[in-house]
């Protein structure tokens, strides 16, 4: 089990639950029989994972990658969850680097926060990572008569082979890191 923990590094020391402990194991079982990741995983780690209920029968593992090694973890991240979707059989597996969000600064202070930290910022970054092999071409905001919103948001059509049986995944882990409804669509092309 030591081995296994050196996939996982969490901030200040905080002991990793055992959710945690069994995606790590199983990121350490593919480093070692897996030839063509092997490589590729050799140096790469996660911050924390989790399992959430997407709907009544399907649940999502949401795992959280620091932001540094997120370009690493893309260009791998097909053949990546397809083999973690094995372990976890039944469980869409969504991989999502770790971002900050700042508080405005407070009036009267010279220290500007960075756009990248700000809130809007990080909510567009996320929903940039759930979709990860698909590129997100459009977005439409509408805002109903009570007063809710919903969002639209359009996918590129050539990944729809891989990503069109993950739209329910990817809005309910949206919805569940940012409290933002979505819906997910694929333009109408016409040909």
């Amino acid at each position: 089990m030591y081995s296994s923990r050196r996939k996982i590094q969490k901030d200040k020391d905080v002991e990793p639950t055992e959710f945690e402990d069994t995606v790590a194991q199983a990121l350490f079982d593919l480093e070692n029989t897996n030839q063509e990741l092997k490589s590729d995983l050799k140096d790469l780690f996660i911050n924390s994972a989790v399992q959430t209920d997407v709907s009544s029968n399907r649940k999502a593992v949401v795992i959280h990658v620091p932001y540094r090694l997120r370009k690493s973890f893309h260009k791998i991240h097909v053949r990546l969850v397809r083999e973690l979707e094995k372990k976890f059989s039944g469980k869409d597996v969504v991989l999502i680097a770790t971002r900050r969000i700042l508080r405005p600064p407070k009036k009267g202070s010279a220290v500007q926060r960075p756009r990248s930290r700000t809130l809007t910022s990080v909510h567009d970054a996320m929903l940039e990572d759930i979709v990860c092999p698909a590129e997100i071409v459009g977005k439409q905001i509408r805002y109903r008569i009570d007063g809710s919103k919903i969002m639209k948001i359009f996918l590129d059509p050539k990944a729809r082979n891989d990503t069109e049986y993950k739209l329910e995944t990817f809005a309910g882990v949206y919805r569940k890191l940012s409290g933002k409804d979505v819906a997910f669509e694929y333009p109408i092309t016409d040909a």
